[in-house]
């Protein structure tokens, strides 16, 4: 009898004492759905280690019973540590029982990095299978809640498009009758106030009908002059400006212009010099202040909004271009999401950076206007 079939004949009549050894070793969970299994793929285990000695495995041996472990540690939800000790502990154990068997260790050894190798072999592939299949179920669930959060904003959507085209209608009518007053009474001083807050109500419809749109459409595009643009935006809101005690600063190069659709840029524009002279009530001493900036910076157009107001926490910079998600105690969270679409419709980026001392809105658009030209 060679030395395999000794060593073969030994593990065989110790069988029953290695799986107790084993069992009692072992790091099983009372919740495990699939204890009972444990042992018997740790018997399998041994069967394997066995012809494994006599003749070499093929991988599709090993792959069986890996991926068999494998679904069962995913389906049990226990933690892979668990499958990993009882991998190691029956490993200790056989290569323990294989020294004690009396055959001389020059003899052993070959056996004994035979089996190492089928340890390393099983625990590699029944890990990754494990991990393939947890990862799925990740795309999978993320799948699902991306998923229903379309459907949750599709919804949000449609109720809100009918909202506030019910508003928009008698909106209209007074915005149109409160011009013709003006015309009557040009120099009644309450009338312009009422414009320009009847104005500031219909931009703010007019954010909830783009967020409630599937998409935003393609519109006509124009040349547009950046610095008379923002002037026209600070005279439209120089109420507000001097009622929240705020001085704004534009420092923008006058022979910069662009193709892009005038009315979105106004509108994020508009959007992100409101949100600074909210920011700013919240300093209670002390200069408030914006400070708008336009440099072109290669192929383009780099144009930041800054204020001095508090600071926006790292990770609410992360999540305030999500939709609906807002800092603000009465704030819709949708201003800053319209924002990004437009400029991302645009093929820029928009960004946020705040420290402790000023927080800054940052708009990349390309040049468009320039690289047309030079084409």
């Amino acid at each position: 009898m060679d030395a395999a079939q000794k060593l073969i004949l030994f593990l065989e009549e110790n069988h029953d004492q290695f799986i107790r050894n084993w069992r009692n070793n072992s790091v099983i969970s009372e919740d495990d759905i699939y204890k009972e299994e444990v042992e018997r793929n740790g018997r399998q285990m041994y069967q394997l280690i066995k012809k494994a000695i006599k003749d070499p495995l093929t991988e599709e041996e090993i792959i069986q019973l890996a991926n068999k472990t494998a679904h069962e540690r995913v389906q049990a939800n226990v933690n892979i540590s668990e499958f990993v000790f009882n991998v190691n502990t029956g490993r200790s154990e056989v290569v323990k029982w294989v020294w004690n068997s009396g055959l001389p260790s020059e003899e052993l050894q070959p056996f004994i990095d035979q089996i190492n190798a089928l340890f390393d072999k099983f625990s590699y592939l029944a890990v990754r299978k494990y991990t393939q299949i947890k990862e799925k179920q990740l795309e999978e669930k993320e799948l699902y809640i991306n998923q229903t959060h379309k459907e949750r904003l599709t919804i949000l959507g449609q109720m809100s498009s009918s909202f506030v085209h019910e508003f928009r209608n008698p909106l209209t009518s007074v915005i149109g009758f409160t011009r013709l007053l003006q015309n009557e009474l040009p120099d009644h001083p309450y009338l312009e106030i009422m414009r320009h807050e009847l104005d500031q109500l219909n931009y703010r419809i007019s954010q909830f009908l783009h967020v409630s749109r599937k998409e935003l459409i393609e519109s006509k595009r124009e040349e547009v002059n950046l610095s008379f643009l923002l002037q026209e935006l600070v005279e439209f809101l120089y109420p507000s400006l001097l009622d929240g005690d705020v001085v704004i600063q534009l420092d923008i190069d006058p022979s910069i212009n662009m193709v892009a659709n005038k009315d979105e840029l106004r509108q994020v524009f508009l959007n992100l010099i409101i949100n600074s002279i909210d920011a700013l009530q919240q300093i209670k001493e002390g200069p408030r202040t914006i400070s708008v900036v336009c440099v072109e910076n290669g192929a383009f157009t780099e144009l930041s909004i800054t204020n001095n107001g508090p600071k926006i926490e790292e990770e609410a910079i992360h999540a305030i271009f999500e939709p609906f998600f807002t800092t603000k105690d009465l704030g819709t969270g949708i201003g800053l999401y319209i924002c990004k679409k437009l400029i991302e419709k645009h093929n820029g980026e928009i960004y946020c950076r705040s420290d402790d001392d000023k927080t800054s809105f940052v708009i990349r658009l390309p040049n468009t206007l320039k690289n047309e030209k030079s084409s």
